[in-house]
């Protein structure tokens, strides 16, 4: 008989998932940034397996969408954009990262996160939107939030107090931990003392995940 994770009767769907960075950006001038790094981290103490979907498949070539990730360990997903024309321009799509364990089919946690095609870095501050994409970024922004705020709303029905100020705080820290530049990044504007290293960033994701789960516990 295989052996269940610990938290095998989380509701499905519910599961933290922990994905860096949280918005791909692609610059149309920049052959570079045609491919970009999603890195999964699995925080917990079990493998979990993982599936990438995409709401405009045609337009992205994503190398390995199906594989597993080791207790405490992470993977990086290569996303590469292949069809970079003008008329994808400020087009925002979805990727959501589905995880589950091993053993399991259903869906214990989903992650989305968006792309975008600009024409240019410089352009990005300087252009201004027009009403219509505006109108769409909103809506679809709207959207990601309500799912989030839905999920929050149902496992917040179920927790007497509050958590306290220190773990606030602790994961405030390990949040910022994880946005800072990875070791070896050199286009980061960030001083090099500020990179950290894989690591590094796995602890902080697994006490942000223990965190997230003793917030959450019914």
């Amino acid at each position: 008989m295989q052996k269940e994770p610990p938290d095998c009767q989380t509701a499905e769907g519910s599961l933290p998932v922990f994905v860096f960075p949280t918005e791909l950006v692609f610059y149309a001038d920049e052959q570079a940034s045609h491919k970009q790094v999603l890195t999964l981290y699995n925080p917990y103490e079990f493998a979990l397996k993982f599936k990438v979907l995409c709401t405009a498949p045609s337009k992205y070539a994503v190398v390995d969408a199906t594989g597993a990730v080791k207790p405490q360990c992470c993977v990086d997903i290569v996303i590469r954009h292949r069809d970079v024309r003008p008329c994808h321009y400020g087009v925002m799509d979805k990727f959501r990262l589905q995880v589950s364990e091993q053993s399991q089919r259903k869906a214990l946690g989903r992650k989305e996160v968006m792309a975008t095609l600009l024409p240019s870095a410089s352009q990005e501050a300087t252009q201004p939107r027009s009403q219509e994409e505006e109108h769409r970024m909103k809506e679809q922004l709207a959207d990601s939030v309500f799912f989030e705020q839905a999920a929050y709303q149902t496992e917040s029905r179920v927790v007497s107090g509050g958590p306290s100020l220190l773990a606030v705080l602790l994961g405030l820290g390990c949040v910022a931990a994880l946005l800072l530049p990875t070791l070896g990044e050199l286009d980061s504007i960030v001083p090099v003392y500020l990179h950290l290293s894989v690591n590094k960033k796995l602890v902080a994701a697994y006490v942000l995940g223990l965190l997230t789960m003793v917030i959450l516990r019914p």
